[in-house]
């Protein structure tokens, strides 16, 4: 297979799999190569995104890996053997390449889960308050820039209000909810379609409240997208320069005992849209 000149995330994930199989099984790269034939540059390619792997060598891989989870196999093969080119590949060259790694990576979703402390999780998020949130950065943005970024949120929400959407849950502090990222029009425009949004089946909205005892987790912002098998969730957070995918057994295991912390915190669905709809009275 061709080599490609910038893999994306999910095509370095796969890669990041496959090195995780062999090196369970201690085998180094060179002694992989050779029992399918390959060479250590190749192997190299395949375990870093560049290069492509078909399913016959990604099965080979897995037999002499001695890797019986069938599920992760079958995930491993689709990833794979995915041409996926999706709508935001037409912002390729034109937004930041994580952009395009995180709606992929929702595209390929299963569930999603959201933590936020500051800011309506963005797949809440109105247009008019995407705008201001984007509008914000320093230093600023074209016009033209920002408008590609909004257009581009709005767009990632199909993931829950497509045809096809998926179960989605976000905890929402309180203070996320009172900051009035825009004007107190576009403050109440965005509870109200919290709250309207907080009614679909598979949309799960939960608060937490100033007064709560007890909570230090503010801190806990995260998206948690989970994969066909546990072992391909993915958490994405913000970092210092940019935003950082977050993969690795023993993080995934904490992050999900955080979630669940941070859940059982909050209020009920019930209470919590009660809360929003008082605060969208008094904005």
């Amino acid at each position: 297979m061709p080599r490609r000149r910038q893999p994306t995330a999910r095509q370095e994930r796969l890669g990041t799999e496959l090195r995780k199989l062999r090196e369970a099984a201690g085998l180094k790269a060179r002694e992989a190569a050779t029992l399918v034939g390959s060479d250590s540059a190749q192997m190299s390619q395949m375990e870093s995104g560049i290069g492509g792997v078909s399913e016959q060598r990604l099965r080979r891989l897995a037999a002499h890996y001695s890797c019986t989870d069938t599920e992760l196999i079958e995930s491993l093969v689709v990833m794979a053997a995915d041409r996926t080119r999706g709508w935001w590949e037409k912002y390729r060259g034109l937004l930041p390449t994580p952009f395009l790694d995180i709606a992929e990576l929702e595209h390929h979703a299963v569930q999603r889960r959201d933590v936020e402390s500051l800011y309506v999780p963005g797949l809440l998020q109105t247009e008019d308050y995407a705008r201001a949130v984007f509008s914000y950065r320093v230093p600023e943005l074209p016009e033209s820039e920002t408008e590609l970024r909004v257009r581009h949120r709005m767009e990632r929400k199909l993931v829950v209000e497509g045809p096809a959407p998926i179960p989605y849950e976000a905890v929402i502090h309180e203070a996320a909810l009172r900051i009035r990222v825009g004007d107190r029009a576009a403050s109440q425009a965005q509870l109200k379609r919290v709250l309207e949004l907080s009614e679909a089946d598979h949309i799960t909205v939960r608060v937490i409240p100033f007064d709560l005892d007890g909570f230090a987790g503010a801190w806990s912002t995260m998206m948690y997208a989970a994969g066909t098998v546990p072992e391909l969730d993915t958490v994405v957070r913000d970092a210092p320069h940019g935003v950082a995918f977050i993969d690795s057994k023993a993080q995934l295991s904490a992050f999900r005992t955080l979630f669940r912390k941070v859940k059982a915190a909050s209020l009920e669905p019930d209470r919590s849209r009660d809360f929003i709809h008082r605060l969208t009275k008094e904005l």
